[in-house]
């Protein structure tokens, strides 16, 4: 048993309320108590008789204390770099002209099922170590880029084995096959459809928590999205669905008809799809990183949380067009693109994402609550929208401090 008292807080944004000379007490994983550090009790029944006899007291120097960052939308998980297709596309090369030069969501398939496991372990491995040294504690992480049985479920159990290790982030393993139509079955849309659908009870088994569908033009139908992520559901996997990413051809509606626990990118999405969402209590994921990289006009974020829509942020980290790690600057960007304050864009980026993960434990600085926790280089939280890419001085999960 392990008693920790962080102490000379300067400000706690504890996700629902902000106090100034603040301490947080922890008791092994989990938040005991935080608020005032007038208020501290000198005794909490059942965890510490006397708060002087606690293990670990830890000054934090009148620095800014938030719940760890929760990144709600990311692909980790691949080998290799699109950065010349890029450079094509920068260029006004056609999406045509990029998948005649071997660009695309395949080339990164060819690439990943070519690289041998440890080789991509690695590679993982150093990519969530950038989002946990960059303040972010929950990483959805989705697979996609192996399209066969047996590499989507590597690709979980390597996920799961990951967030094992020391100084990793925790991690929501979201299965999505259901990606892009791979090379070899092409001219066999329905038994790829069928495929992925039988896939999805092993994903389960293998750890995965989540199915995903890419529901866009030259991916996946929304009648298709329905079956694969009802198929999932009965698996025991959350539904979650990239919707209208860049067309309109239903995605939100069948998002919230199914029951999604988010509806992501959502670039598309108009007041009927908004109405959609707010009715079934669909989270609305969205990216700014990836949305910078196209040429429509941002997610309609503001009508959504308007509307009573739940808002998350993600990095859409991903080989083919952003490569993002670090959340502090895509709640900075939020700020700017969606006009977002920055409670409300720093509320997204941790309530917003324990809800579009249907997660309760994390999220907020309360009793009962993860000890996910972040020491930012600021004594005030308005330096996110000034900093883009506030520093993470130090980071707990789960109580222990991860290591630089």
């Amino acid at each position: 048993m392990t008693v920790r008292l962080l102490t000379n807080i300067g400000r706690l944004w504890t996700g629902t309320d902000v106090c100034s000379n603040a301490a947080v007490l922890i008791h092994d994983d989990r938040i005991v108590w935080a608020g005032p550090a007038s208020d501290l009790p000198q005794s909490v029944p059942g965890i510490i008789d006397d708060i002087v006899d606690v293990d670990h007291v830890e000054n934090l120097g009148g620095g800014l204390v938030t719940p760890g960052l929760i990144d709600a939308h990311s692909h980790p998980v691949y080998a290799g770099n699109r950065w010349a297709e890029l450079a094509m596309r920068t260029s006004g090369s056609s999406h045509s002209a990029i998948a005649a030069a071997g660009g695309g969501v395949n080339s990164t398939v060819t690439v990943t099922r070519g690289t041998d496991p440890w080789t991509l372990c690695n590679g993982v491995r150093e990519r969530l170590r950038q989002w946990i040294l960059a303040g972010t504690t929950t990483v959805e992480a989705k697979t996609g880029y192996h399209l066969t049985r047996d590499g989507e479920l590597a690709d979980i159990r390597m996920l799961r084995s990951l967030e094992g290790e020391p100084s990793m982030p925790r991690i929501h393993a979201t299965f999505l096959a259901a990606h892009i139509l791979p090379p070899e079955f092409f001219g066999r849309r329905r038994d790829y459809i069928e495929a992925v659908r039988l896939w999805a009870g092993d994903a389960a088994v293998a750890g995965a928590d989540s199915i995903d569908v890419y529901c866009d033009e030259g991916h996946f139908t929304a009648e298709e999205a329905r079956a694969l992520l009802l198929t999932g559901k009965r698996a025991g996997l959350k539904a979650r669905m990239h919707a209208c990413a860049n067309e309109r051809i239903g995605a939100a509606q069948v998002a919230a008809e199914v029951g999604c626990a988010s509806a992501d990118l959502l670039t598309q999405a108009n007041d009927d799809d908004i109405k959609a969402l707010a009715h079934a209590g669909v989270t609305a994921t969205v990216c700014p990183g990836s949305a910078l990289n196209s040429s429509r006009a941002p997610a309609p974020v503001r009508q959504m949380i308007d509307r009573g829509v739940t808002v998350a942020l993600g990095t859409d980290h991903n080989p083919g067009q952003c490569g993002i790690t670090s959340m502090p600057l895509v709640i900075g960007l939020s700020v700017a693109m969606f006009g977002l304050s920055v409670t409300e864009a720093l509320r997204a980026a941790t309530l917003g994402g324990a809800a579009a993960l249907r997660v309760g434990d994390r999220g907020s600085l309360a009793p009962g609550m993860l000890a996910d926790i972040v020491l930012w280089d600021a004594d005030h939280e308005g330096a996110f929208a000034w900093a883009f890419g506030l520093r993470a001085l130090r980071v707990w999960r789960g109580g222990v401090p991860v290591q630089p």
